[in-house]
């Protein structure tokens, strides 16, 4: 089929190149603009543009698609079927109507749950066991197209927003290629997703990965890994920011600390943030219901660490608080 294939971010990439692998015919790559970035403020390419250009694939970046003239400029294309993943822009009612085959969506998340943004870190935030990808015909309203296909993952103990956003992005280009393949053969099924199962998540914003020690330690291991790698979560100390890349619950260490006292008060006594022990490979936290170790950290100015060289000269000792301002 010839294709328009409507797309910004890494995740997008996955599936435009499978497209292609598959022998479809992209015709066009629509993305976003390029958009300052860094401190320096440097224009930057969206991923799905220079995947495009590798590609040989025509490039149209328009500031909205709801523009009148970029409708008639995509409608010249005479394109089979619009293929959209992580876009970034609302596709008006004029142009879900251009091509022969409308508009499809690779989305990530087993909708009707988790329709909106960044529903990838959102499953491991809400301590979900299990997600996936739907490929959906796309409506007028946000997500609430028909299913046309899913396909679930599990979600391990150990899994980041990072490893996750790999695992669907590979699963959500090989489900599109299946739905385009059932599509074409005038076989695919159109599910209408039921509303009342139907839950939306917002954008993730950089504030959000301020770890508040108040929380429960499992909760807080979830954040840690679910904002990871962007926007990250941290704490400070000592006035410099923290980023916390790893943080477990040890029920091992939990039990010997909890028998250990600091200034005469048991751990169990502490402020949650406090700094309740450390030895030469560990560096345990008191939260709100117990105590979290921190794994892999980067105080401001220094690189990424295992806790163990973290701890080599750091001087910090059983007492001392995190997240202090």
């Amino acid at each position: 089929m010839n294709i328009v294939f409507m797309g910004t971010p890494d995740f997008a990439v996955t599936t435009l190149h499978a497209l292609v692998e598959a022998g479809h015919n992209v015709v066009l790559a629509v993305t976003q603009p390029d958009r300052p970035k860094g401190r320096g403020g440097e224009l930057t390419p969206p991923a799905v543009k220079v995947a495009a250009q590798e590609l040989g694939i025509m490039v149209y970046q328009p500031e909205s698609v709801k523009d009148p003239t970029v409708i008639s400029e995509l409608r010249e294309i005479n394109a089979d079927i619009f293929v959209v993943a992580a876009f970034g822009q609302i596709l008006p009612k004029e142009l879900l109507k251009v091509p022969r085959y409308g508009c499809i969506n690779v989305h990530a998340s087993l909708l009707p749950k988790y329709r909106g943004a960044a529903p990838i870190q959102w499953a491991i935030l809400n301590g979900e066991t299990k997600t996936g990808v739907t490929i959906m015909q796309m409506a007028e309203g946000l997500d609430d197209g028909d299913i046309i296909m899913q396909e679930k993952v599990e979600i391990s103990d150990e899994e980041t927003g990072g490893s996750l956003f790999d695992k669907l992005a590979v699963v959500g280009g090989n489900l599109c290629c299946m739905a385009l393949t059932a599509i074409e053969e005038g076989v695919a099924q159109r599910i209408p997703q039921d509303p009342a199962k139907a839950t939306k998540v917002g954008m993730i914003k950089k504030e959000m990965g301020r770890l508040d020690f108040r929380r429960p330690a499992e909760e807080i291991c979830r954040y840690v890994r679910g904002l990871n790698p962007w926007p990250g979560t941290f704490t400070s100390f000592g006035g410099r920011t923290l980023k916390i890349w790893k943080a477990s619950e040890n029920p091992l260490l939990a039990a010997m600390v909890s028998e250990s006292s600091i200034g005469g008060y048991k751990p169990a006594q502490c402020p949650p943030g406090m700094v309740v022990y450390v030895d030469n490979d560990h560096m345990i936290v008191k939260t709100e219901d117990g105590y979290l170790s921190l794994d892999e950290v980067q105080l401001e100015g220094k690189k990424r660490m295992e806790i163990a060289d973290f701890l080599h000269g750091s001087g910090i000792v059983p007492g001392e608080m995190l997240g202090d301002e």
